[in-house]
């Protein structure tokens, strides 16, 4: 038979929101051969608790299988062991306020669902978590960019925002903030900017979302309350995650906040909360009350890879290329001198087996060209050291 030619193409089909997403990039990286990436905030796998996690997997096969294994929904135990840690920061929870999901990032994915309609206001900081504002942007949202410095959001500049929205009529539909070890910036909000942000988001009637991803990974510095401990209207949507504390695969979430909102988030999850062995057996682990020791051995490692990574930039880097010392969480914000270009970095540290983070990943408007995110979690101590050494030379090049 005759072969036919027809003009028409697959790609004709997809949705408009379908057509503008861009393809995944990460992890194409770890299949280069590379010396160091500093690129990705990857847990160090030897940290993983495999004996606890192991043990736990073997009494949950071993007495409730027949749950565990089978379809329904998380784990008791779980959600209890969710709002003890929620109370113990002070924040009001109850089974009514949490959801749970695959991971935090799973939740804020639902966000536009629930919130947002093509046009609608959301404010976001700059720099921020690309990876989860890009689902904003794709639902149709219109991003507005409050500025971080060492203080985290400005939070006088986002009043000042507001208060022009509300002239205009306009409401934004969620203000969504790091406040906590600032994926990039590494930066904590100061309690005095964290009580004029919930007061802000009372006074105009905006949810607040605080993406809490790194908060228990605190090395210097003393506990500042989290933005939902200090709300008391309502307000403040809290998201947070095993993810950095035991491992990224369980892929396991939640979130706590207003009943209304935590209903409708799980009105629009297409599948269970999430499937109930992995619950069981995260359920069983925390209720052994090993996860706070696990916690401070993360601490301490994850310490002392920061202490190492500044240490070297300070030796290696050019004296004008500044780095913030973060408090806690994966990652060093670099801001380089006016004549770097972190792209133009970006190719010629590659050529030598390094990459990292230019600053325009954070950003959805093409700024942070002068800026670097370095992820210190994942690479061995010698590692970050050759890495930091190799990356110097590329600098110095400009010099």
């Amino acid at each position: 038979m005759a072969s036919t030619t027809h003009a028409y193409q697959i790609a004709d089909l997809f949705a408009e929101r379908a057509r503008k997403l861009a393809p995944p990039t990460y992890g194409t990286e770890l299949s280069k051969i590379l010396s160091v990436s500093f690129t990705y905030g990857l847990a160090d796998p030897i940290l993983f608790p495999h004996a606890d996690l192991a043990a736990a997997s073997a009494a949950i096969l071993f007495e409730e299988a027949p749950i565990g294994l089978n379809y329904g929904p998380p784990s008791d135990q779980l959600y209890e062991q969710i709002i003890l840690r929620l109370q113990a920061q002070g924040i009001p929870a109850d089974r009514d306020r949490v959801v749970i999901g695959y991971g935090s990032s799973q939740i804020l994915s639902l966000l536009p669902d629930v919130f947002i309609e093509p046009g609608d206001v959301v404010i976001v900081e700059g720099p921020t978590f690309l990876g989860v504002v890009a689902r904003f942007v794709h639902s149709g949202a219109r991003l507005i960019t409050i500025p971080v410095d060492e203080l985290g959001m400005d939070v006088d500049a986002l009043e000042e925002t507001l208060s022009d929205l509300k002239k205009k009529g306009i409401r934004p539909r969620f203000i969504y903030t790091i406040p906590t070890f600032h994926n990039p910036t590494g930066t904590t909000m100061p309690l005095f900017r964290r009580k004029k942000l919930v007061a802000l988001a009372a006074e105009y009637g905006v949810v607040v979302v605080e993406d809490d991803a790194y908060g228990d990974l605190r090395f210097q510095g003393e506990t500042v309350p989290s933005l939902a401990s200090l709300d008391r209207e309502g307000w403040v949507l809290y998201v947070s995650t095993f993810s950095k504390i035991i491992a990224p695969s369980v892929r396991l979430g939640w979130a706590c906040g207003h009943q209304a909102i935590i209903k409708r988030l799980a009105m629009f999850k297409s599948e269970e909360p999430v499937r109930p062995f992995i619950s069981y057996v995260l359920g069983r682990y925390c209720a052994t009350g090993k996860l706070a020791h696990h916690i401070q051995e993360l601490i301490a490692c994850y310490n002392h890879k920061c202490n190492l990574l500044l240490e070297a930039i300070a030796q290696e880097f050019p004296s004008d290329v500044v780095a913030l010392r973060p408090d806690g969480g994966f990652f060093v914000w670099c801001k380089l001198p006016p004549d770097i270009s972190a792209k133009a970095l970006l190719t010629a540290s590659a050529e030598h087996g390094v990459t990292f983070l230019p600053g325009t990943g954070c950003y959805g408007n093409g700024q942070g060209d002068d800026a670097i995110r370095l992820a210190f979690s994942f690479q061995p101590t010698q590692k970050i050291v050759e890495g930091i050494a190799t990356l110097g030379e590329v600098l110095r090049q400009w010099e």
